[in-house]
């Protein structure tokens, strides 16, 4: 997902629910890039905090445990979501308001009805179904 959006080492990146901060890390770790995850749960906030200290992440990874429609995305490169299509279409009008210009915007299994993808990709993550068990959506803010 994070070689489809094309993240680079300084680019900011942002993951709307977050859940235990795989993401995040893997954007700062493996990318480079400074990464803000959002999480309401608590419990998911503190397992994430848990892993970004122990691989001394903490420069580069700032969870927010609270509401994504509370977080400003203008200093947003790259946003990541992993939401349903229904909290895809709950949060569109926010990226649309505040994602400036050419924000990559990366939607995993739920498309953002209304927005034309730059590219969509299907694969396998268990060879055995034989049929693609995700779909990963790019868009590009124009």
């Amino acid at each position: 997902m994070l070689i489809l959006a094309e993240l680079k080492p300084g680019e900011v990146f942002f993951d709307l629910g977050a859940g235990d901060g795989r993401t995040v890390i893997m954007a700062a770790k493996d990318f480079g890039a400074r990464a803000v995850g959002v999480e309401l749960r608590e419990d998911l906030v503190k397992k994430a905090l848990s892993s970004i200290y122990e691989q001394g992440l903490q420069d580069r990874v700032t969870i927010v445990n609270g509401d994504m429609f509370n977080v400003d995305l203008t200093s947003a490169d790259v946003v990541f979501l992993y939401l349903t299509t229904s909290a895809n279409e709950k949060v569109k009008p926010k990226l649309e308001a505040e994602l400036k210009r050419g924000v990559r915007v990366i939607s995993h299994d739920y498309e953002i009805v209304g927005w034309k993808p730059v590219k969509v990709l299907n694969f396998c993550e268990n060879q055995t179904l034989g049929y693609p068990s995700h779909t990963i959506y790019l868009y590009k803010k124009i």
